[in-house]
């Protein structure tokens, strides 16, 4: 979390430094309409740069997610980039709009003007003649992203609206590159700042191109089969299991893919919760009923029915030169340790490791719970398994009781967000040290 703030913080301070060393006279505006006019111009430009990194991220590129350490981490700075967009948007229009309300009120004075001198570049010229069409189209396409990103971040619309929608941002954002490009100060663009700005207005457009297209993650995709389905009716789960075709570049435990069965629901990430190999080319994920999509899944699948995988992601890979690791599996967040159980006990991998999974449950199926417990003693791992109803609520005194070498540990947990804070908040209040706290900040909207 500490990256991509400083990512988001960063970079917002370095485009105010930028504009600032372009508009040095906005501390001397003598008036309000004179500084409506610098402040049109920076809440322009910090809405539009945060757009475009935001388009820029939804490509699930391969550097990004190193960098930002996982693409969790990549679609969380994408949300916080949405959200600080339409922030800055509705600035913008503010400005807009302020100092008309401002004159109607008697609040303040419109500014007499003579006519305009004329423009000697011809390229200004040129982009001037299209002002009166950029302003409309700008008024507009603001309207439509500002209900469009309220729909992405209201969690209470369905998935399936959700997504459908989403689809539109892409176009309305290539409706604000044309409003920028012609209302952009003209003499910002032989400026850094005009660089920096060019340049993420044309890597956002090939994302929105890219998107529109539908060709997001494309060089990614392999086909595959059902060939197993086991419902886990105790914990409201789905196994699935499925053969790909050739091409799977193979995954490490904890990490994801993005799994579209029904087309036109689009792509959902799933972890994998098996071991890769490279001969059976199987791979299984396990689904469990939390929103619309994934508490009607197991009435739409079939064994041998077509999917396509899409992947591998994610840097919750339990990579670290600890001699102990303490996995924490909130319900359904015990999947990628399934997965990492898997490929210790089939390939060896972390066998130099000393590992408790803690695995907490409010739902209980035997089956289920059989079959971890089988996982954890071919790997060798010692699994403290805690219901509910029956054991109470996991905490920091019970993780240290039952981990002596806790301070030797790094920490993965992979649950519900507060639970994890929770634990997070505990642990290094008592010493464990904040960089060996990994948390799966699984959520993608």
């Amino acid at each position: 979390m500490l990256r991509i703030t400083l990512v988001f913080w960063v970079g917002l301070l370095a485009l105010t430094a930028l504009w600032f060393a372009a508009a040095p006279g906005v501390l001397a505006a003598p008036g309000l309409f004179e500084l409506r006019a610098f402040m049109l111009q920076y809440s322009g430009l910090l809405a539009m740069a945060m757009m475009s990194a935001a388009m820029i991220l939804s490509l699930r590129l391969r550097w990004p997610e190193r960098w930002l350490d996982g693409m969790d981490r990549v679609y969380r700075l994408h949300k916080w980039l949405g959200i600080g967009g339409l922030v800055l948007s509705i600035v913008h229009w503010l400005w807009v709009e302020g100092p008309k309300w401002a004159v109607g009120w008697g609040l303040a004075t419109r500014p007499q003007r003579g006519p305009r001198p004329p423009i000697e570049d011809p390229v200004a010229a040129f982009l001037a003649g299209y002002r009166g069409a950029a302003e409309d189209v700008g008024e507009w396409a603001f309207y439509l992203a500002v209900v469009l990103i309220v729909v992405a971040l209201a969690r209470v619309v369905p998935y399936g609206v959700f997504r459908k929608l989403h689809r539109l941002l892409p176009p309305i954002y290539l409706a604000l590159v044309f409003h920028t490009i012609i209302l952009t100060d003209f003499s910002y663009w032989t400026q850094p700042v005009g660089v920096v700005l060019a340049l993420l207005l044309v890597a956002g457009s090939y994302g929105a191109v890219v998107s529109i297209l539908g060709r997001i993650g494309a060089g990614r995709r392999i086909a595959g089969k059902i060939t197993g389905l086991t419902p886990f009716p105790g914990v409201q789960s789905l196994e699935k299991l499925i053969t790909l075709e050739p091409g799977w570049p193979g995954h490490q435990p904890g990490q994801f893919a993005f799994v579209t069965s029904v087309p036109r629901e689009g792509a959902h990430p799933y972890t994998v919760a098996s071991a890769w190999n490279p001969e059976s080319r199987r791979i299984r994920f396990v689904t469990k009923a939390l929103g619309d999509h994934t508490s009607q899944v197991g009435q739409r699948l079939e064994v041998g029915q077509s999917v396509t995988v899409e992947g591998p992601y994610g840097c919750f890979t339990f990579q670290d030169d600890c001699p102990v690791q303490i996995w924490i599996g909130g319900g359904i967040g015990i999947t990628p340790f399934i997965g990492a159980m898997q490929a210790r006990a089939q390939q060896g991998w972390g066998r130099d490791k000393v590992i408790h999974l803690f695995h907490t449950t409010a739902e209980v199926d035997e089956n289920a719970l059989s079959r971890i417990r089988d996982d954890a003693a071919a790997a060798g791992v010692t699994l403290h398994l805690m219901i509910d109803s029956r054991d109470g609520r996991l905490t920091g005194d019970r993780i240290r009781a039952a981990v002596p070498d806790w301070r030797e540990a790094s920490l993965w947990f992979c649950g519900p967000e507060a639970f994890g804070q929770a634990i997070r908040k505990d642990m290094l209040a008592h010493g464990l040290r904040a960089k060996r706290f990994h948390q799966e900040l699984f959520r993608m909207r």
